[in-house]
C-alpha cells in the first residue's frame, strides 16, 4: 500500500521508487525545540518501537510490525505510513548512518542507540518520504521528548538540520566523490553493506547475467514488495482479495498482488486457505509437483518437505497432494516451528498430510521406504529476500556463507539417499550466491552414480502461466527481484535413476 503523505496529499515517487518532497520552500518551524510538540505521534512511536525491537532484542520487524499496529490502534493511514516509515529506515540503514556521520560531532557508535534510531527516522522522512521538512524535525523531536527524555532534543534537532540541508541526492553526490571502488560505491548508493554487494556481482555473473545488472538489482531490494497471495488448490478461493482490490497474479496460477492495506483482514487468509507467499516460492513449489516421474507408487505417491518450516510450501504441496491422492510428510527439526507447520497445513486434510519433528539428516531411517518427491528447501543466508526482511542484510554477514554449507549439503545427501528410484528431489534456496547454490548441488552429486540433473527452466516455465521466465542457466534455474518481481529463488531438479 502506498500511504498518503502526513499532510494528507497523495505521495510521489521518483524513478527509485522514493518519495520526493520538492512542492514550495523547505519551510521550518520558527519555535524552538522547547516548545515543540512533547507527544510521540502514534504512527511515528510504531515505527520508533519496531526500529528499537529489531536494534535491542534481534527481533524481526514484520513480526513486531503489527502487534505495535494494533496496540496502537493505527487506522489504515497510519499504518501505512508506519509501514513505509520502519521499513524504509531499515532498508536505507547504511546510507542513512553515512550521512548522519557527517552531521554528528562524534562517531555514531557513541550515541545512544535510541537516540540513532530516532535520527534514521527523522532522516527517512527528510530524505524519502513526502514530510514537511519542519513536520520531520518537529515530530521527531517530539517522539525522541516522549519516549527518550528531554536531553537529547537539542542533538536531534541540529543534527536533522545539517540533514535536511541538502536533498537525498545531493547527499549521495557527496558521500561517493572521490570513491573509485566501485563495490563502495554501489553500497552507498544503495545501502547494502559491501560484503553483499560483491557477493550478488558474483551470483549474477555465475548465473549467467552481467554484473552491470547490480544496480538494478540492489534497486530491486530496496523497493516495498507487494504482497503475494496464493488460494490453495481445491480449497481455497482468491475472490474475497479480488473483492478487496487484489489483482490477478501474471506469474502462477491461483495467485494474487494484494496493495489494498492490511492482508489479515481477508477471512480467507485468515482461515489458511488463502496463504501469503511469494510468487518465487509458489513456482519452486509447483516445479516439484510438476515433474513427470518415471513410476508411480502404488496408493499414491510420498512427497517430502525435508526443512517444512513455517510451512508455506508444505500447505501449497500438501494441497497439491490431496487433488492427485497423494500424501506429504513435513520435517522441522524445531518444536515451535513444527508448530508453525501444523497450523499452516490446517486448512488441508489432515488425512494427507504428517509432521516430523527430527533432524531431517535422519530422515533415511525414520523413512526407510523413501519418498517419490522431495523438497529441500534448504536453510542458507536469504540473501534473495532482502527487500521483505528489511534487517537481515545487516545482522548476516559473510561467514554464514560457511557455515551453513555443511547444513546444506548433508540435507540435500540425505534427500537423495532417500528418494526412491524414478523419483527426484528439488533443491531450493532463497539465496542466489554459488556458495549455496551450484556448488551445493555439484558437491553433493560428484562421485554420486545414478542421478541426473534435470533442466529445471522448462519446468518451471510449465508452471508459470505460460510465460517464459528465462531463468535456466545450465540445467540449474535462478530468479531475480529485477527482472521476475521475485525472490532470488535458486531451484535445482535432480531426478534418481529408475532401478
Amino acid at each position: 500500500m502506498t500511504p498518503e503523505n502526513r499532510s494528507g496529499g497523495p505521495t510521489r515517487r521518483n524513478e527509485r521508487g522514493r518519495e520526493r518532497n520538492r512542492s514550495g520552500s523547505r519551510q521550518f518551524s520558527s519555535t524552538a525545540p522547547a516548545e515543540r510538540t512533547r507527544r510521540a505521534d502514534p504512527a511515528r512511536l510504531v515505527a520508533y518501537e519496531v526500529l528499537r525491537a529489531v536494534a535491542a532484542e534481534d527481533a524481526y520487524a514484520n513480526l513486531v510490525l503489527p502487534g505495535s499496529i494494533r496496540k496502537h490502534r493505527l487506522g489504515r493511514q497510519d499504518a501505512g505510513f508506519a509501514t513505509e516509515l520502519a521499513y524504509g529506515a531499515l532498508r536505507a540503514q547504511g546510507t542513512y548512518d553515512a550521512i548522519l556521520a557527517l552531521c554528528v560531532d562524534r562517531p555514531l557508535t557513541q550515541l545512544d542507540p535510541a537516540i540513532l534510531d530516532a535520527l534514521r527516522l527523522g532522516t527517512h522522512q527528510l530524505m524519502a518520504m513526502r514530510v514537511p521538512p519542519h513536520a520531520a524535525l518537529d515530530q521527531t523531536v517530539g517522539l525522541a521528548r516522549a519516549v527518550i527524555g528531554a536531553g537529547p532534543s537539542s542533538l536531534i534537532n541540529a543534527v536533522l538540520r545539517k540533514v535536511s540541508r541538502k536533498s537525498f541526492d545531493e547527499w549521495l553526490d557527496a558521500l561517493v566523490t572521490g570513491v573509485e571502488d566501485p563495490v563502495r560505491i554501489s553500497s552507498l548508493r544503495y545501502s547494502h553493506p559491501e560484503w553483499i554487494v560483491r557477493a550478488l556481482r558474483q551470483s549474477l555473473v555465475n548465473h549467467g547475467r552481467p554484473v552491470e545488472e547490480i544496480d538494478a538489482l540492489l534497486e530491486a531490494d530496496n523497493a516495498a514488495p507487494v504482497v503475494n497471495l496464493v488460494a490453495l488448490p481445491g480449497i481455497g478461493s482468491l475472490d474475497e482479495a479480488m473483492a478487496a482490490g487484489a489483482r490477478s497474479g501474471e506469474l502462477v496460477e491461483d495467485s494474487a498482488l494484494f496493495a489494498a492495506g492490511d492482508v489479515g483482514r481477508l477471512e480467507s487468509v485468515r482461515s489458511g486457505k488463502v496463504r501469503v507467499q511469494d510468487a518465487g516460492s509458489q513456482l519452486v513449489a509447483r516445479a516439484l509437483a510438476a515433474v513427470d516421474l518415471d513410476r508411480r507408487g502404488a496408493g499414491g505417491e510420498q512427497w517430502l518437505d525435508l526443512c517444512a518450516g513455517p510451512g508455506g510450501k508444505s500447505a501449497l504441496l500438501a494441497a497439491i497432494a490431496a487433488q492427485r491422492g497423494d500424501t506429504l510428510v513435513a520435517n522441522e527439526p524445531a518444536e515451535h516451528r513444527a508448530a508453525l507447520v501444523r497450523q499452516a497445513l490446517g486448512a488441508v486434510d489432515p488425512a494427507v498430510w504428517s509432521v516430523r519433528v527430527g533432524d531431517g539428516r535422519e530422515i533415511g531411517a525414520a523413512y526407510p521406504e523413501g519418498f517419490d518427491r522431495i523438497l529441500v528447501d534448504a536453510p542458507c543466508t536469504g540473501l534473495g529476500a532482502l527487500r521483505r526482511r528489511p534487517e537481515s542484510r545487516w545482522r548476516r554477514t559473510a561467514s554464514d556463507l560457511t557455515e551453513l554449507g555443511p547444513l546444506q549439503r548433508g540435507l540435500l545427501a540425505a534427500a537423495l539417499e532417500a528418494v526412491r528410484p524414478g523419483g527426484v528431489v528439488a533443491y531450493v534456496t532463497c539465496s542466489p550466491h554459488p556458495a549455496e547454490t551450484s556448488a551445493v548441488v555439484q558437491d553433493s552429486l560428484r562421485g554420486r552414480e545414478g542421478y541426473t540433473l534435470m533442466e529445471a527452466g522448462p519446468v518451471l516455465d510449465s508452471v508459470s502461466n505460460g510465460r517464459s521466465l528465462q531463468a535456466g542457466h545450465g540445467a540449474t534455474a535462478q530468479l531475480w527481484p529485477h527482472i521476475h518481481g521475485t525472490d532470488a529463488m535458486f531451484l535445482a531438479l535432480i531426478r534418481r535413476t529408475a532401478g
